[in-house]
């Protein structure tokens, strides 16, 4: 049986069927919209380049140069204002830009992929934003903590019961509670900067991976565009795409592990049958059968989104895992999960600080669950500290816990003051490690802006 001959599309890089084309380009027209000022900020890096290299007659003069940066400012503006199309004959937006760049300048717009591919353009565009993004996130993580410890020196004396296996186990308090989890989002806030500094290396310049027969400054345009360094190599500049990606997700997935913790206790201790917190009602939802519902649909969807973030970690380190070297098409692949992850995790820090904020905690619902047997252990060591080896101590306590009625928790907390227990948190030095991490963040967010405006001069306004 015969088949019709497939419709053929004129594309910048030959002529493709409709299908092929639909099929290879994915969804790279709609996400590539979120990499149009990335995309920008390079070509402008790589326009003036060019007009440097020394090489009769120039690939472009400065004058020619200047033109182009014009140009890609202009478009970055109305790319931010949403007037700026990836059609589907472009595929992606670095065709578009071409496409665009050639209706302004004409030959100008069809010089500017000189010594370059859509290899080692992506890249940078992903390093770029991932740049931006990890920043922000460093600065929503450190101010959520900064949220977190500010509740815990609030209620650092309020009494609670110390869980192990959700069960009832020792004394503790609400300030340690919530400043535990202040802890751990500040261990995240390294892990963000980590994969921050491990994707400060520009890939502009590899070409395909394989470098270019001409002299290019690839030091000069990491320079131009903010970057600590080029990558050393022109072949793992390549490699790298989806690697660096996969480590900016793990450390996105370190940073919702904490989040998804921290909602399943809000949930949990919010419940009626525990009463210990009231949730803010305008970050519940109700019921379409049920009146009364007051439902933590917020917590409860930071816990699927932490699962999906772990999981794009993973799906892009499995697209990875036997790619051979060399550029391959299956990294495209990585790019939706990355962006995904990127924009998941960074809503989730937002949503929860003013959630936080508006939490209520009910003092006497958390001391009235205290039961004589959370004493156990303090007593136990109680006996020690009178001379009793401790194993003895524990079969002595096990054996009258029915003397541990009328024991005051405010007592129980005031003892335990070594560092880090509930009445020796150095909530100072928590608070220190968070704006140090606010201040990474604005230090390099203001870095962002200042090579952007370099870049673009007066052509568009800070984003």
């Amino acid at each position: 049986m015969s088949r019709s001959a497939p419709n053929l599309r004129q594309t910048v890089v030959g002529r493709i069927a409709d299908e092929v084309l639909e099929y290879t380009a994915g969804r790279d027209r709609i996400l590539d919209l979120e990499l149009v000022e990335a995309d920008c900020l390079g070509s402008a890096a790589h326009a003036i380049m060019l007009s440097r290299l020394p090489v009769r007659p120039p690939v472009l003069t400065p004058e020619d140069a200047r033109r182009v940066v014009a140009a890609l400012g202009a478009i970055a503006h109305e790319a931010a204002q949403g007037r700026f199309e990836i059609t589907a004959e472009d595929q992606d937006v670095h065709l578009a830009l071409e496409r665009a760049l050639t209706q302004r300048l004409g030959e100008l717009g069809r010089r500017i992929h000189t010594a370059r591919s859509r290899n080692d353009q992506v890249a940078v565009d992903l390093r770029l934003y991932g740049k931006r993004q990890l920043m922000e996130a460093a600065a929503e993580a450190a101010a959520l903590a900064e949220t977190l410890i500010a509740f815990a020196r609030r209620h650092a004396r309020v009494p609670m019961v110390g869980r192990t296996h959700q069960q009832p186990a020792m004394p503790s308090s609400v300030g340690l509670w919530a400043a535990a989890h202040a802890e751990s989002l500040l261990d995240d806030c390294v892990l963000l900067i980590n994969a921050f500094e491990l994707n400060d290396q520009c890939p502009l310049g590899a070409a395909a991976g394989y470098g270019v027969p001409l002299p290019l400054d690839r030091d000069l345009v990491a320079d131009l565009l903010g970057f600590s360094r080029p990558t050393q190599t022109t072949l793992y500049a390549i490699h790298a795409r989806g690697k660096i990606e996969a480590a900016i997700l793990s450390a996105l997935g370190q940073v919702m592990l904490t989040l998804s913790r921290l909602a399943q206790d809000l949930i949990f201790f919010s419940m009626p049958e525990f009463g210990y917190f009231s949730l803010p009602r305008e970050f519940c939802t109700g019921s379409s059968i049920m009146p009364q519902k007051n439902n933590p649909d917020v917590l409860e969807l930071v816990r699927a989104k932490c699962a999906r973030v772990l999981a794009e970690e993973q799906a892009v380190r499995e697209i990875l895992r036997a790619a051979p070297g060399g550029y391959n098409r299956d990294v495209q692949e990585t790019k939706e999960p990355f962006l995904e992850g990127l924009r998941t995790t960074r809503s989730t820090l937002r949503i929860l600080r003013p959630l936080l904020a508006g939490v209520e905690v009910h003092s006497d619902r958390l001391r009235a669950a205290f039961t004589p047997d959370v004493f156990a252990t303090d007593r136990a060591l109680e006996l020690v500290a009178e001379g009793l080896p401790f194993r003895d101590a524990y079969r002595q306590v096990k054996e009258h816990l029915d003397e541990l009625a009328n024991r005051d928790p405010d007592e129980a907390l005031a003892k335990k003051t070594h560092r880090g227990a509930p009445a020796g948190i150095d909530f100072d030095a928590l608070r220190r490690r968070a704006r140090a991490a606010a201040r990474f963040a604005a230090d390099e967010r203001r870095a962002y802006e200042r090579m952007r405006a370099r870049l673009f001069k007066p052509e568009t306004p800070p984003s």
